[in-house]
């Protein structure tokens, strides 16, 4: 849209970072922490590149202080970073780990001591293993009570610490990747019913802690982080904007419709039922979905979007993800009789084979304006590449500045559009455990000295993007 007069970032715009716990803190058996699902997963051989792990992982846990240091003299306004629920409650619930919360105490008051908002993330993917042996996490209704009770225990102890609460990060990955893919824990394949059915437990899990929030925190901010890929039609062909409909309700509204509105897209859901793996309601799931909407923003982790194309019925499924950073290996993917996502002739990709598409932000924020008119948080947004420290030791790392420049441009379009913007979060803050990718994927603004071998300096080294995002938060993004 063309206006005569543009806006900027509002003056209390929060520029911030990201992190999750398993990927940046270390200290994996220290000060009672329990052992997590992802702890066990990357023992089986194959799943992570080269067997990396997050035993160490960049040492945040004992070196929390520089990196906020760090973060304090970028000018960072937020950083978002995720609470290991294991450091928490060992075994997933009982007894609570008191060094745990005091490792977090720790990490909010060292942010605020600097004027950093502390946003919390309840869940990044690390469920304590005991509650995987005992009833099989995600899959028993049993863990919706049990991070019911995780949450609430946060909410007690951070409430007049923390405004920003996020209940789950990226739950359309972590069950599509667990439970279809078999690529993250519990590594199951094409488990079609189960994967709509744990999603339907998260959901519920989500509703009670925003009930549980209301109560607890009742001038907090709580939302949930959804990976957004907007999608585009192939072509004008009505059978491919079918599909198109199809995938959005069936990858993105599947979810979104549940924290913003309490319920399922109709269409879908029918879709479901009709091939019997419809998730399965019991008394007072639906009104408990419908009393915890609607959230207080959409939290997004934005990094791609998706060609959509009809599928017939015999064509192709789910293909292999390339987590070897070998560009072009990634194969088309889809759901046969529905949709699968051709390569988008138009966009430039990263070495992952991940889409680089800077106005798919600006799409995210539109959409989620005009269907849920919620506030919305940038929870990631951020390109992973395989940077290199000289001996000098710089990183010159200008494809992230021009990537982030880009995206920074097409939100402030997005909020000259109507579009309310509370916060920009990159991915990530320090390079950090890639979760299926190893440590040379590298994300961060701060080069952390380590390789997927263990036993480096761990030292951390400022990119030429610190210095970049540092001027961007200076001038409020008038200069980029």
């Amino acid at each position: 849209m063309y206006f005569k007069e543009k806006h900027g970032f509002p003056d209390d715009f929060l520029w911030g970072s990201a992190s999750a716990a398993y990927q940046v803190e270390g200290a994996a058996e220290e000060d009672g922490k329990g052992r997590s699902n992802w702890d066990e997963f990357v023992r089986i051989p194959g799943k992570t590149f080269k067997g990396t792990n997050g035993d160490v992982a960049v040492d945040h846990y004992h070196r929390y202080k520089e990196d906020i240091a760090l973060m304090a003299e970028m000018g960072l306004k937020t950083y978002r970073f995720s609470i290991s629920w294991p450091r928490i409650y060992p075994k997933g619930k009982g007894e609570v780990n008191e060094k745990g919360l005091e490792f977090y105490d720790n990490v909010i008051d060292e942010c605020l001591k600097y004027g950093i908002e502390p946003m919390v993330t309840i869940y990044h993917w690390d469920l304590p293993i005991a509650l995987q042996e005992e009833y099989n996490g995600w899959e028993s209704r049993n863990i919706i009570d049990d991070y019911e009770n995780y949450a609430i225990t946060l909410f007690k102890r951070y409430k007049d610490k923390v405004k920003y609460w996020i209940t789950l990060n990226e739950q359309n990955i972590f069950t599509s990747l667990g439970w279809v893919m078999a690529v993250h824990p519990p590594g199951k394949k094409n488990d079609l019913k189960m994967f709509y059915q744990v999603n339907h437990h998260a959901n519920l899990a989500h509703a009670k802690a925003v009930l549980a929030f209301r109560k607890i925190v009742p001038d907090g901010k709580i939302g949930a982080s959804f990976a957004f890929s907007p999608s585009y039609a192939i072509d004008c062909n009505p059978v491919n904007n079918i599909a198109k409909a199809d995938y959005d309700d069936l990858q993105s509204f599947w979810w979104m419709d549940v924290y913003a509105y309490g319920r399922y897209p109709k269409a879908a859901l029918k879709y479901l039922q009709g091939q019997g793996v419809a998730p399965v309601f019991e008394d007072g799931d639906a009104e408990l979905m419908k009393a915890a909407a609607q959230v207080d923003f959409m939290g997004v982790n934005y990094y791609q979007t998706a060609v959509v194309e009809y599928n017939p019925i015999d064509g192709v499924g789910m293909a292999e993800m390339n987590t070897t950073g070998k560009k072009g290996s990634a194969q088309v993917s889809g759901t046969p009789g529905l949709f699968k996502n051709p390569p988008n002739p138009y966009l430039k990709t990263t070495d992952w084979d991940w889409t680089i598409d800077p106005m798919g932000i600006r799409m995210c924020c539109r959409t989620i304006t005009s269907r849920y008119d919620l506030p919305i948080v940038i929870s990631e947004n951020g390109l992973g590449a395989f940077d290199k420290k000289t001996e000098d030791n710089k990183i010159h790392d200008d494809y992230r500045i021009a990537y982030l420049k880009a995206h920074i441009e097409e939100l402030k379009e997005a909020i000259n559009e109507g579009s309310e913007v509370i916060a920009y979060c990159t991915w990530s803050i320090t390079d950090l455990l890639s979760w299926l990718n190893g440590y040379q994927k590298r994300y961060g603004f701060i080069y952390v000295d380590r390789e997927e071998e263990e036993g480096a300096s761990m030292n951390r080294y400022k990119k030429d993007s610190y210095y970049w995002y540092e001027n961007v938060i200076k001038t409020n993004g008038e200069e980029l």
